[in-house]
């Protein structure tokens, strides 16, 4: 069934252009002139993804943008502006609304046809909080040393989860005066852990989540970090084991960006993962952090089972050597992110995490591959009837893993 699209226009020639731009690849268009229509026209239409003109009488495309992200239906279905204005005011204006892309006009053909067949890809359907049946794996990315990579490899884990399980993950930012959860997504501020500052521990259920927790086209739902400092320091550790425990219930997996402290509610944050991935460089601060926290993770008591060492390695060469590293801390390191040049720099200035956009290339295949491998036993066993692309690459690559060992 072909995908459909609406475009919204009031230029019948415009409509006309991007209509024949994208027909030729396949794609139902249906078109709209107006806010008005276009808002009708969703509605009756049900499109895969809507391109907005912004410039519009009555009603302009960020409006229009705006009350579609108000509607359940459409607060994760993938919108791009089109517009013969290209200023950085007018993108910025734009990703505020809750666009996922911008793209001026004249444009050429096959960037609108690549920029389309990208947004439809990266679109998993999301539904309300459900409950998942069984309790949710937590999995807590943590450093006590800052610039390791937690934020970076915390977003490509519940990108990757939520890629391969078709959604049921929900990645929350605990770094309530740093957070940049969102900001890796290119997800606009709409709520934060700032909208449950005023709420009580009574007050957090699924209704109330649901509302707050923000949507990202790959299915990953996100709970950001509060826009203003102040509104962290009413988020007591009470507040926050309730809220991991709602999600724990209704989301197969709950992914944790952890702060590098080691305040209270981050120790209720450590205290409910099923699992701690604590991230650490090849150099002496790093290990030394990393013995630190080891050592403070024995006296909770914390099991060494419950704790994988993960290495990120930052340089390309010069690093400790793992051997020297895995002596030193007297624990194995189980998981290695190979040096990724300007990979992650350029992803986090475009908001857009390799395991999403370079899936098939060997980092992004890597990240995915780790994201399976840290799902439940029970999903790892018990394979959907209908596999996502995501779980078909990395059923795929482990086929090829296997053959080539034999």
């Amino acid at each position: 069934m072909a995908q459909r699209i609406l475009v919204v226009d009031d230029s019948p020639m415009n409509l006309k252009v991007v209509s024949a731009s994208l027909a030729p690849a396949g794609y139902e268009l249906i078109t709209a002139q107006n806010g008005r229509e276009a808002l009708e026209r969703a509605e009756t239409g049900q499109p895969d993804l809507i391109i907005l003109d912004v410039q519009m009488p009555e009603m302009n495309g960020y409006e229009v943008c705006r009350r579609l992200r108000r509607n359940p239906t459409f607060s994760t279905r993938p919108i791009m502006m089109l517009t013969a204005n290209n200023s950085l005011e007018e993108r910025v204006h734009g990703l505020e609304a809750g666009a996922d892309d911008y793209m001026s006009k004249p444009f050429e053909t096959a960037e609108l046809q690549a920029r389309v067949k990208a947004l439809l890809r990266r679109f998993v359907p999301v539904t309300g909080i459900e409950p998942a049946g069984v309790r949710g794996k937590t999995i807590a990315l943590f450093s006590l040393r800052g610039g390791m990579g937690v934020s970076s490899i915390a977003t490509n884990v519940a990108v990757g989860l939520a890629q391969i399980w078709g959604g049921q993950t929900v990645l929350v930012d605990m770094s309530f005066l740093s957070g940049q959860s969102a900001l890796l997504l290119n997800l606009p501020l709409r709520t934060t852990w700032g909208d449950l500052a005023s709420k009580s521990t009574e007050e957090i259920d699924a209704d109330l989540l649901e509302r707050v927790l923000l949507n990202h086209p790959s299915g990953v739902r996100v709970l950001a970090a509060a826009s203003r400092p102040e509104q962290s320091e009413l988020i007591s550790s009470e507040k926050v084991a309730s809220v991991i425990g709602v999600l724990r219930d209704r989301f197969s997996y709950v992914v944790l960006d952890m702060p590098h402290n080691f305040s209270d509610p981050t120790l209720a944050c450590l205290d409910a993962a099923d699992q701690i991935m604590l991230v650490l460089a090849p150099e002496i601060a790093s290990v030394c952090a990393t013995a630190c926290t080891l050592d403070v993770f024995d006296q909770i008591g914390y099991s060494r089972e419950k704790v994988t060492l993960v290495l990120n390695n930052p340089f390309e060469r010069g690093g400790l050597a793992r051997k020297d590293i895995e002596a030193t801390l007297k624990q194995p390191i189980i998981t290695v992110l190979p040096y990724g040049g300007d990979t992650f720099l350029s992803a986090l200035n475009r908001g857009m995490p390799p395991v999403l956009e370079h899936p098939t290339k060997p980092l992004g295949a890597m990240l995915e591959d780790w994201a399976f491998a840290l799902s439940s036993e029970e999903h790892r066993k018990k394979r959907p009837e209908r596999p996502s692309p995501a779980l078909q690459r990395v059923a795929q690559r482990a086929q090829q893993r296997h053959k080539t060992k034999g």
